[in-house]
């Protein structure tokens, strides 16, 4: 029987961390089997000691192309690329799951390239055994970014009732307000309204955050930059027809948003994004990449090197974030 389903291919992340375990927590269910055609792109025998830790005693089956897979729920299936040594040890830096994590994102820009996989879901990869590992980049965003060649980029972070897409992500405070201008919160402001758009929103109402106290409150916070860097955006946006209103207040617009008077809220800053979103719990969190060429969703946590390996780590957030990739990604007869 054919149904119409996105393929994901699901990274495996730092191996030494907790990436491997919530996988195969999470392909424990069948409900995700139902939902997607979900394989693996990592290393199969990190999958197989995962799966005896969590206790799935699903098949790793090795494959080199999603082609090959059928997809069956009982079967984890896993482009192997053998990076790894079979005694890696859990919960610390190591500079060969550094290249291995960035080596698996590799692979899955290459097969959504060639049109193989519809959405890529990302489990945690930890910055610093990254850098060891000789991949210079501040995390999974600027990779994909880089990776696909794409420079109008933001990352969306999504919970039950809450969706926020970021201005500026991983600089400094300092930076972070030298960095915001007109032309960066319009180009957010629109990935925010096309992002929707193609999620079946009609008419998506996005609020756009202050980046002073108040929203400046007419001059009476900061230097004018409310006047100078959001304003011209959002009025540029609004005359284009986008549902816009702002800058507000950032310390109520998010309550306002979870009560449902906007969709989505552009955030400033990392932190202003950010702090709300962990508050409504980690669990559910899911980060997404907008304005790439394929979706890209991922757990809101990270390694957690220090249970990596116990089988206790929650797989509700990479359960979620696999379950937002099939809602964004394109689906095809399978």
């Amino acid at each position: 029987m054919s149904m119409n389903k996105p393929i994901i291919g699901i990274t495996m992340g730092d191996g030494a961390g907790v990436g491997p375990e919530i996988i195969m927590k999470a392909l424990k269910d069948e409900k995700v089997y139902d939902a997607c055609a979900p394989f693996v792109i990592g290393d199969a025998k990190m999958l197989e000691r995962a799966g005896k830790i969590v206790n799935n005693h699903a098949q790793v089956k090795r494959i080199s192309s999603p082609d090959q897979a059928t997809f069956e729920y009982g079967i984890v299936e896993c482009v192997d690329l053998d990076l790894l040594p079979e005694d890696l040890p859990f919960g610390q830096i190591s500079a060969k799951a550094g290249n291995a994590a960035f080596r698996y994102l590799e692979r899955a820009i290459k097969l959504a390239n060639e049109g193989k996989i519809d959405g890529i879901c990302t489990a945690p990869l930890n910055k610093e055994a990254l850098h060891k590992g000789g991949h210079i980049y501040p995390g999974h965003t600027e990779i994909l970014a880089t990776l696909t060649n794409t420079e109008d980029f933001s990352m969306m972070l999504s919970a039950p009732n809450l969706k926020v897409i970021h201005v500026t992500t991983h600089v400094g405070i300092i930076d972070a307000v030298k960095k915001i201008n007109p032309s960066r919160v319009y180009t957010v402001i629109k990935l925010a309204h096309d992002t929707l758009i193609k999620a079946g929103y009609k008419e998506p109402r996005i609020a756009v955050c202050g980046i002073n106290p108040h929203a400046g409150e007419n001059g009476l916070f900061g230097y004018g930059e409310e006047e100078e860097k959001v304003i011209p955006a959002v009025e540029k946006a609004q005359k284009e027809g986008i549902h816009v209103v702002g800058p507000l207040p950032a310390d109520t617009l998010f309550f306002r948003t979870v009560r449902g008077d906007f969709d989505i809220v552009v955030a400033m800053y990392h932190d202003q994004g950010h702090g709300p979103v962990k508050v409504l719990g980690l669990e559910s969190g899911v980060n997404i990449t907008v304005g790439l060429p394929i979706i890209r969703t991922s757990v809101d946590h990270g390694t957690a090197f220090d249970i990596a390996g116990k089988g206790i780590a929650d797989e509700l957030s990479l359960k979620e974030a696999i379950r937002q990739g099939i809602e964004l990604a394109p689906k095809r007869t399978i």
